[in-house]
């Protein structure tokens, strides 16, 4: 069975003292987190400078010009 501590057995310095503690303790809230420090971004892969070589534009380079 859990503890129950009633007001009326306490001192009532102690009991100030003890609702001061816990409002400075649990009184505010955390700082907010903006969602963009909630995400990480890293490459997936390890970029291959091979594969980037490939120009998309080198067919009218070589039939068109």
């Amino acid at each position: 069975m859990a503890h129950r501590t009633e007001l009326h057995d306490t001192p009532q310095g102690a009991a100030e003292a003890a609702t001061a503690q816990r409002q400075q303790r649990f009184g505010h809230l955390p700082e907010r987190i903006r969602a963009e420090d909630t995400v990480e971004t890293k490459p997936a892969t390890v970029p291959d400078p091979a594969r980037d070589t490939y120009n998309a534009d080198e067919w009218l380079i070589r039939y068109c010009g």
